[in-house]
């Protein structure tokens, strides 16, 4: 009958080790996808500021009597909407390599080694209770 406990109590931190590192993977799949929506409202805002500051300058230009669409106002709206795009490139790179890691931030820990810590604790009160 103590081996039937035993197997049970195996199976039981088993079972709690599985479910904490699954619920830290759920939580990473969670996280990642929070950072994607971010990104991509991200994008849009930029995008709208882009749109904003051209339109502006466009006007600026015209009011000054400059074509707005040719020479050096045209160069001007391009060296804006490039700025705009190196900017964003950059931003996706810094993003991509952390989501790599398996994070969202650098300054935010991986959840897989709370999980194990966790897991350690459960296996550390069964090798005790077997132990007793």
């Amino acid at each position: 009958m103590g081996a039937l406990a035993s197997l049970a109590t195996l199976a039981g931190a088993g079972a709690s080790i599985y479910g904490n590192v699954r619920q830290a993977q759920q939580q990473g799949a969670l996280n990642r996808a929070q950072v994607g929506i971010a990104q991509q409202q991200d994008a849009q805002q930029r995008q709208l500021t882009l749109a904003k500051t051209i339109a502006t300058t466009r006007a600026r230009l015209a009011s000054g009597g400059v074509a707005p669409d040719a020479g050096s106002a045209a160069a001007l709206a391009a060296g804006l909407t490039q700025e705009a795009a190196a900017a964003q490139g950059a931003d996706d790179a810094t993003l991509r390599a952390r989501l790599a890691q398996g994070r969202i931030s650098l300054l935010n820990p991986d959840g897989t080694f709370n999980a194990l810590l966790q897991s350690g604790r459960t296996l550390g009160s069964v090798t005790r209770s077997l132990l007793d």
